[in-house]
């Protein structure tokens, strides 16, 4: 077979589990593809490969490349290499990314450059894939129309174009690189002619004709919903996607006794289990969001931060939302019994492997709580292999119809933008009834969400703070649930029996009841933090929770100009909005208190909701409106004293607003066109010297 080297580089397992779906593709094409994550750097050399490479690459963080390719955008970033170290290399990419966040798909973006710098040139364009609006859009139609874009690199090789061996490539021959949609014709050629016998990438399900138009008939004054379609869907003949071959065999064994670490969960990172010394409401009770502040007791252990750093919170799964997947999966009364997982011998799954996510011999009911993002939205791939476990033919019909090609807009209206979980396919589609495997193989592992440290440990020795908004939303998936965030909301039923209600933010001894505990971890990669010489000045910019690591900021900064009250310190701006004045203003004495000491040299606040009377000009509503309102002081510090800029909070709205709003100050102030402010922008974010820390 024709080999190609295929490497991944995953943050979440996303590009994993897409890079492990081309693999067993690639058989059906006639294809080998030697399939490793980028970080085995020993498994791999570009420097010597002479097969085509194909890449599938994942974003972090604010626009990095995921933590498993570090080492390798390291290596290839070596400015002694040659520009045409690579020449000799053809590839093709697939980058995914948020179009939420500021620099979307970025991590594929700078390998895809850097990988063109060294003279490596692409046999097939480049795919950007939106999470936002769902990956498969764009991952589906790229890696149909790989298969003819590796032929045509290996009828180039060869010398010659005899076409009777593959897909039609003559309208394709003028090209250097082939685009996925041009290929998407022919690639459906070979995706419809396969049979059912040996690694599927289709099936085609001719619907009756006369079934259809009776049936139709049936629902044609109905809407569409999760359960239901309507015409022209729900007459239509599908593609779906292949079935994943199943490799896990899991046995439930009764316990014998062992009880399980929560420190099991984490794959990688030292787990620290420390006690809630205090918990504060910051806002009203009659604020638009219920926002908290927690205080951890890490005096006990050797966990060390800075402002800015974040950490990781191990929570469980809410214990209802459990208790239902055992109940529904048939499996209640062996909660306690052990979990053995091996692969199946008879796998058609290449490169099957145990998920790392399943401690060895936990109990059931630690797994489903620990273990499984069970809020996970289900990609079209799980959804494909609950068709094949539901027994009654208008369910399956409907779960085909949602991972199917025809189904994309219906699975991206009440699947994806739905936020449908596992518990609301369960729900809604009754007669499904999948096998413990299946779960386990398909279900993505809990990811503990990361928090910022707000407070400065100068200012709190022994102590760790965090703050954060209960995010709680109505789900209507099947039927209305008022739901919280997993996080989020297990924190806040946690601390109720020690919470301090909102004017009492300032005392110092918590409610005395037994101290709860919870499981952190710490996250090494953050490079939000203050500059190294203090006389560099900074611009904060935080509404609602995202002010948070400000206060450290500030705390930090005024430890060190009593320490050096000689010394010299840039000024410090601080733009700062919430809904209200009066009700989530957090941090107020705090902020007043750095503004009267000079360690906070200037504060610009703005109320989002709040009605200015007697004014020529109101407040300004959000902080990009503030920074608008200061667009010389803005550049002077970012442009003329080489200064700092920090964004933290909403990823959706706010950190685009303030970017544009950058965008359009430097543009404004310098003189030039808003094509080359960004690339000033672009320029500051590589110095490092615009940080964001968005979710």
């Amino acid at each position: 077979m024709r080999r190609f080297l295929l490497l991944y580089a995953t943050q979440r397992g996303q590009a994993k589990a897409i890079a492990e779906e081309i693999s067993e593709k690639a058989v059906t094409y006639g294809f080998y593809a030697d399939l490793h994550c980028i970080s085995e750097s020993d498994k791999y050399d570009l420097k010597t490969e002479t097969a085509p490479l194909v890449m599938v690459v994942s974003t972090t963080g604010n626009g990095d490349p995921p933590d498993t390719a570090r080492k390798f955008v390291k290596a290839i970033k070596d400015k002694t290499l040659p520009p045409d170290f690579l020449a000799h290399l053809r590839y093709g990419l697939l980058g995914l990314g948020d179009s939420e966040y500021t620099y979307f798909c970025n991590g594929g973006k700078v390998i895809d450059k850097r990988l063109q710098e060294l003279g490596a040139q692409r046999f097939y364009d480049t795919g950007h894939a939106d999470d936002c609006v769902g990956l498969e859009l764009v991952v589906e139609p790229w890696i149909n129309g790989l298969w003819a874009a590796l032929e045509k690199h290996f009828l180039s090789n060869r010398g010659r174009e005899d076409t009777s061996e593959t897909l039609t490539m003559a309208s394709h021959a003028s090209r250097d690189a082939v685009t996925p949609e041009l290929l998407h014709v022919e690639s459906q050629v070979g995706l419809l002619r396969l049979d059912d016998s040996g690694g599927k990438a289709a099936e085609v399900l001719e619907q009756n004709a006369v079934n259809s138009s009776q049936s139709s008939t049936l629902i044609v004054d109905f809407e569409a919903s999760l359960t239901r379609s309507v015409p022209p869907l729900s007459q239509a003949s599908l593609n779906i996607p292949s079935l994943p071959p199943e490799y896990l065999e899991v046995h439930l064994e009764e316990a014998l006794g062992q009880e399980e670490s929560h420190a099991s969960v984490s794959l990688v990172d030292p787990v620290f289990h420390v006690p809630v010394s205090k918990a504060v409401q910051l806002t009203t009770n009659d604020a638009i969001k219920t926002t908290l502040l927690i205080e951890l007791d890490i005096s006990k252990t050797d966990f060390s931060y800075q402002p800015g750093d974040a950490f990781n919170v191990i929570c469980p799964n809410s214990d209802s939302e459990v208790q239902f997947l055992l109940q529904r999966l048939q499996l209640a009364d062996r909660r306690e019994h052990h979990v053995a997982v091996r692969i199946k011998a008879d796998t058609r799954k290449k490169g099957a492997a145990l998920p790392q996510h399943v401690p060895e011999r936990c109990s059931l009911q630690f797994l489903l709580t620990w273990c499984l993002e069970i809020r996970a939205v289900p990609k079209k791939a799980f959804l494909r292999a609950l068709a094949d476990h539901t027994g009654d033919s208008a369910e399956r019909r409907r779960l085909q119809e949602l991972c199917s090609r025809q189904g994309a807009a219906d699975y991206t209206r009440f699947v994806r933008e739905a936020g449908a979980c596992l518990s609301d396919l369960l729900r809604a589609f009754p007669s499904c009834q999948p096998p413990l495997g299946l779960l386990l193989g398909e279900w993505p592992p809990s990811q503990p969400p990361p928090r910022a440290a707000p407070l400065s440990s100068l200012f709190h020795p022994g102590k760790l703070h965090f703050i954060f908004n209960i995010v709680e939303f109505l789900s209507n998936t099947t039927e209305v649930i008022l739901r919280r965030g997993v996080c989020t909301g297990w924190l806040a039923t946690l601390v109720e029996s020690i919470l301090q209600p909102y004017m009492c933010a300032n005392h110092v001894d918590g409610k005395k009841a037994l101290a709860p505990k919870i499981s952190i971890s710490p996250r090494t990669t953050n490079s939000f933090h203050l500059p190294n010489d203090p006389s560099v000045p900074i611009i904060m910019v935080g509404p609602g929770a995202g002010v948070a690591p400000f206060i450290g900021f500030l705390q930090h900064r005024e430890k060190l100009q009593e320490q050096h009250p000689g010394g010299h310190f840039g000024a410090t701006w601080l733009f700062f909005g919430c809904r209200h004045k009066e009700r989530d203003y957090l941090f107020r004495d705090e902020l007043r208190h750095f503004l009267k000491c000079g360690v906070l040299t200037h504060l610009e606040v703005s109320f989002s909701r709040d009605v200015a009377v007697g004014e020529e000009e109101g407040p300004a509503k959000y902080v990009q409106d503030s920074l608008q309102r200061h667009s010389k002081q803005v550049a002077g510090v970012l442009l003329r004293d080489s200064g700092y800029v920090y964004v933290c909070g909403d990823a959706k709205n706010m950190a685009k607003d303030v970017h544009d709003a950058l965008v359009e100050i430097i543009s404004r102030e310098t003189g030039v066109e808003k094509l080359e402010a960004m690339k000033t922008l672009a320029t500051l974010k590589e110095e490092k010297r615009y940080l964001q820390d968005i979710w």
